[in-house]
This record gives C-alpha cells, structure tokens and sequence, in this order.
C-alpha cells in the first residue's frame, strides 16, 4: 500500500519528534489538538501553534488551521497544519492513510482501529491488535522505541526517568490548584530552593540546580499535583531545551518503523 497522510493525535513534545520527523520523511502530516494544551516543553511542542498560530521546531514550521482548504494549502507549503480538534472529526473528512495516537494520556481516549488503515499509539492503555495495529514502548529502558504487536506497553510508574543522576527530582509539580504565573523563563538557570512559578498565592521552587527544560504556559488554569516544569541538571548541555529530546527521537523512530513494516507487510499479501 501507498502511504501519503498521516493524522496524529496530540502534538506535545514527544509526539513532536514523531511529527518532524515523518513531515521531513515526506508524509503530510496533520496535528490533532485540544483547545488549550498544557505542554511542558514547549519551545519543542508543535501544540504551540494552537496558540500563537504558528510555531517552529527545529526548523521544522507548523501552522493553525481550521478547515479542510487550510490543511491542504499547508502542505501544499510544505508546512505542518495543527488543528483544534480533541474528538478527532477531522479522520473522516481527511480519511489518513495512518493515525498515530501521540496523547500519551496513559489511557485510550477514543482511538480504534477503524480509523485508518494502519493504526499505532505511543504508551501505556492500548491493546496492540484489538485497540491499534501497533503499540510504541514509551518507558525509557532497554524497550524504548520498541514495537509491539499484541498485548500492551508497560505501565506507567510515576517516576520520571533518570537524567543527570536525578529521577522525580527534576520534575516539577503544583501543590495547589490555581492560575500559574511564570517567573522564570525556559532555558533559564534555577538553583535549589529557587521560585520558578506561583499557583495562586503557593510560590512553586526548583529542589535541584539546572536548566529549566520547560514549564507549564503562562496564565494556565493549574490543578494540584499537576506537572507544570521540567529542570535538567546538566548545566553542559544548556541548548537541549531547544531540541527534541532523545527519548522523543527513538520514539519516532519506531513510529516510522511501524508505518514502513505494515505498508511493506500489506503489500506482500
């Protein structure tokens, strides 16, 4: 079979690498997003879009569109159309060749296998076979990258993988619910100890040195307990808060495996 569209579901910073690189593999790709996504990192999070009208990631552009005309004449600019459509109405009307289901909400929020003729996810809550085609191991790990046939990726375990030596530490979370104000900006250096955000009048801080990777936008409606920023501890690799991280990648990189297996698989049948 031919493969040309491709519609991912979600277009946050791991569901990005797999967006660039299969628009610069020669798919047009199609972005499904919600009304107001709560990227972390998001100067590598074409989910930007949705709110700027446009966005660039490694020199890879996407734009806000809205109907089908919008979609085509983005690709027809070799760029990357990101639509607000959390219910996915757009599959029917723009029938991909291959939906890739990047929420990673931990949890299938509607994605089958009559959507396309190839179907995947990325993580943990879809049965490979029953639910989609092909599940992506997302768990940082030996398994990383990998693809899975039948049954379903490991679960998530609520500890962030290691990085610098540091694990849940690096990750930032809110202690109350409320409207997030930044005060400190992605790339910028924080110290322990250090206000990085204030949640209604809660003062959010680093616990550990670093870079701060990404952060919640600002003025978001902000929950208890929820992820809001990400510091990497190597003070070396200052730039990595500009790029698609190498978990991202890998990834993706099973993402354009899977496509490839399965066109090839069908058209030896």
């Amino acid at each position: 079979m031919n493969i040309n569209s491709v519609v991912v579901r979600g277009g946050g910073d791991i569901a990005s690498g797999t967006i660039q690189k299969l628009h610069r593999s020669g798919f047009k790709v199609l972005v499904l997003e919600v009304e107001k996504p709560t990227s972390i990192r998001r100067n590598v999070a074409f989910s930007e879009a949705v709110y700027d009208g446009q966005t660039v990631v490694e020199h890879t552009k996407a734009v806000l569109v809205k109907e089908k005309n919008e979609i085509i004449k983005a690709w027809e600019d070799n760029v990357i159309p990101v639509a607000i459509d959390g219910e996915g109405e757009l599959i029917n009307i723009i029938k991909p060749d291959v939906l890739v289901d990047a929420i990673l909400a931990k949890k299938n929020l509607g994605t089958n296998k009559e959507m396309a003729p190839i179907t995947i996810a990325l993580g943990p809550g879809f049965n490979a076979g029953v639910d989609v085609d092909v599940v992506i191991e997302t768990m940082r790990g030996h398994n990383l990258g990998r693809l899975i046939f039948k049954g379903y990726a490991l679960e998530n375990t609520g500890t962030p993988g290691m990085i610098g030596g540091y694990s849940k530490e690096r990750v930032i979370y809110s202690n109350c619910d409320g409207r997030i104000k930044n005060i400190k900006k992605i790339g910028e250096h924080v110290e322990v100890g250090e206000v990085v955000a204030v949640v209604g009048k809660q003062k959010i801080r680093s616990v550990i040195p670093g870079i701060l990777r990404g952060i919640i936008r600002d003025g978001s409606i902000i929950f208890n307990g929820l992820k809001i920023g990400d510091v990497d501890p190597r003070l070396t690799e200052s730039e990595n808060f500009n790029t698609i991280s190498d978990k991202a990648r890998n990834i993706a990189g099973g993402v354009l495996e899977a496509i490839l297996f399965l066109a090839n698989k069908r058209n030896n049948i």
